[in-house]
């Protein structure tokens, strides 16, 4: 892993699980590593350990529902004003509902953190991350996206609701979104890969009351710790050997074949321009 040093790394989702060990890992690396989550209580737990175990003191935390676009956008606005470069982006942030529930803006829940979340946010810095390149943005997708598929006639799945189904359509979102991004920066100095971190121990799933903590429980033998699943996020985000390589999915620290459809160059476009369309936010940022 590359030496970290007067580099600065933004973490969502990094007051639990594969997020904070993410954040852990950087903080070692010696970056200055900003957290993002949505709990006041286990962020300051997570800066507290982050800052102990890294001996980092370039830790600091920052507050944000990113089920909210208004919220989306005050992060962003106290992240320009306080990070005058942005050398890494890791949008890890995610939730998962057995049952459809909308955001305060209206939209399905797990679409809307999963994957409007991290493209919101991502084009919101963008213009700073560009600044500071070479720099790297990493999407945290997932496997589960063999699950899904993308109808744009219903990215809000008001159509019928199936838990794995609606998990699975966000994490395609999340590796479309990556090619997408990735092609709009080429020959920026700025790279977008996004990865499977495995079947991790985490809170996902747990805000679905008892049968979600039941079935996480029966599932622990079988999953990897958080700190084996950042394994991977954090060779996207440091190794030197994906200096310049961009568009990969990436699992087990190598580079792995998603379906073949989350590599459609026109479906990408088509989920860029409807996720600017929502959102309102993107529409302008790089290519047609």
């Amino acid at each position: 892993m590359a030496d970290l040093a007067g580099r600065t790394a933004i973490v969502t989702g990094a007051t639990s699980g594969i997020g904070e060990e993410t954040a852990l890992g950087l903080a070692k690396l010696g970056a200055r590593v900003v957290i993002v989550g949505r709990n006041p209580e286990r962020g300051a737990r997570a800066l507290a350990r982050v800052r102990d175990e890294s001996q980092n003191r370039e830790v600091e935390l920052r507050l944000a529902d990113l089920a909210s676009l208004a919220e989306i956008r005050r992060l962003a606005a106290e992240l320009l004003e306080a990070c005058p470069r942005i050398h890494l982006l890791v949008n890890n942030a995610g939730v998962v509902n057995l049952q459809r529930t909308t955001t305060v803006d209206g939209f399905e829940a797990t679409f809307a953190v999963n994957h409007l979340a991290y493209f919101a946010l991502t084009n919101l810095l963008l213009e700073r991350i560009l600044a500071s390149a070479p720099a790297r943005i990493v999407n945290v997708a997932s496997d589960a996206h063999r699950f899904g598929e993308i109808d744009l006639d219903d990215l809000q799945s008001e159509r019928g609701y199936r838990a794995l189904r609606v998990y699975g359509r966000s994490k395609f979102a999340n590796i479309l979104f990556t090619c997408e991004l990735a092609r709009r920066l080429e020959g920026s100095g700025v790279t977008a890969n996004c990865v499977h971190p495995g079947a991790v121990a985490t809170r996902l799933g747990k805000n679905n009351g008892g049968l979600g903590r039941a079935v996480t429980a029966l599932l622990a033998p079988f999953i990897l710790s958080p700190a084996r699943g950042a394994a991977t996020t954090l060779y996207a985000a440091s190794s030197p050997a994906l200096e310049g390589v961009s568009g990969r999915y990436l699992a087990r620290q190598r580079e792995a074949r998603p379906r073949p459809a989350t590599q459609d160059p026109e479906l990408a476009g088509r989920l860029w321009r409807a996720s600017a369309a929502l959102t309102g936010i993107g529409a302008g940022a790089g290519g047609p």
